[in-house]
């Protein structure tokens, strides 16, 4: 399989990148100007494509000899929604003309679970309706503008909601063992949210799985169903601490101000589970974040180390 990936320097693309390889596919990758000689993945099996998400024309010739086009990346400054939508589009496009001259491509939407918002003690499974926090309620009508798409150029759609991602150095776990590291742990609420988590390389192999998978298409949420609440995730990394770091509880509204909407995102309380995902035979290979805090900062330690 040819695979065109976006984000693939950044958190859940590398590990998705990652997938593909060792799966023996060719990927080929999007790179941002600035990250091309650095940190562009010159491996076998991957080719690096300098280009930006918000000009097309710097990458729709390479997405249109691929089969499946992955779009992970995540603009994080204020022009989120609009460069996701410019690529989006863009992608849609490749697909649907390369589609219409024979040979049928996939595309791949990475959303987020905090699409579902605050799930208030229900179970949201992937019928749930999209009820996002102020900074994503652009998101769903870009799951929806996928999914349409493909119904009317023939190509087809995924659209990928993982949770919580941990593993590595990055993410919001990972920023919760670097503050524990430095002493001071601020939790945002009273710290009784459940995160809907999911380890970094059992959400990468669902991409795979999703990709290969001829029948797959729609909503995929991918989490490991644990549920656990953020205080007890944040008391498991503070006891492997050298020295047990001091917790702060901040409210919602001071750290909306200092974060934006990632605070509200981190905050939500949510039970999702991945009825859909575990049809195809996934199934996460850890099952919670407390329960493998050991390797979690092994495999944080190490992150840092090679960065």
């Amino acid at each position: 399989m040819r695979v065109f990936l976006t984000g693939a320097t950044g958190y859940v693309g590398s590990a998705v990148l990652d997938a593909f390889v060792r799966a023996g596919h060719r990927v080929t990758a999007l790179v941002r100007h600035s990250s091309a000689s650095s940190d562009a993945p010159l491996r076998p099996g991957v080719e690096p494509v300098v280009g930006d998400l918000s000009n097309p024309a710097s990458y729709v010739v390479a997405a249109a000899s691929c089969d499946t086009l992955v779009h992970a990346a995540f603009e994080s400054s204020p022009r989120a929604a609009s460069v996701d939508r410019v690529a989006v589009e863009a992608l849609m496009d490749v697909a649907a003309r390369v589609t219409a001259a024979g040979r049928r491509v996939t595309v791949v939407y990475t959303s987020s679970a905090s699409v579902l918002g605050n799930t208030r003690g229900r179970v949201a499974d992937e019928a749930a309706a999209p009820q996002p926090p102020a900074g994503l309620s652009w998101r769903p009508a870009h799951e929806m503008a996928v999914l349409e798409g493909a119904r009317r150029g023939g190509f087809r759609a995924i659209v990928v909601r993982p949770g919580i991602v941990y593993g590595g150095a990055q993410g919001a776990v990972g920023e919760l063992v670097q503050a524990s590291a430095n002493g001071l742990i601020r939790v945002i609420g009273d710290g009784s949210n459940r995160w809907p988590s999911i380890y970094d390389r059992d959400l990468a192999e669902l991409y795979v799985r999703l990709a290969a998978h001829p029948d797959a298409e729609g909503v995929f949420h991918a989490t490991d169903h644990a549920d656990e609440r953020v205080d007890d995730i944040v008391d498991a990394i503070a006891r492997h601490a050298r020295t047990r770091p001091d917790v702060r509880h901040v409210p919602q509204t001071e750290a909306r101000q200092k974060l934006g909407p990632y605070a509200d995102a981190v905050a939500l309380d949510q039970v999702v589970r991945s009825a859909r995902a575990r049809a195809l035979g996934w199934s996460p290979s850890l099952h919670s974040i407390t329960g493998n805090v050991a390797r979690l900062l092994e495999e944080f330690r190490s992150a840092q180390a090679a960065a």
